[in-house]
């Protein structure tokens, strides 16, 4: 398992400033992006690969609301 200790987390800039039902990516990572919940991030983290997270993120970006 990928150690995300020297992880760079962001949050989306469509989150607002609230707080509420947020994510935070870390991408920096080789071979591993982290997504972690921003009310609790000393919580536990999912990891991807950087190819599986790009198909989520294009497909999400292509989805009729």
């Amino acid at each position: 398992m990928t150690d995300l200790a020297g992880a760079v987390w962001r949050k989306s800039t469509r989150s607002g400033g609230s707080g509420g039902n947020c994510v935070e990516v870390a991408a920096n990572l080789p071979g591993v992006v982290g997504v972690r919940d921003s009310k609790d991030p000393a919580g536990p983290a999912l990891r991807f690969a950087p190819t599986a997270w790009t198909t989520f993120v294009g497909r999400v970006r292509h989805t009729p609301r």
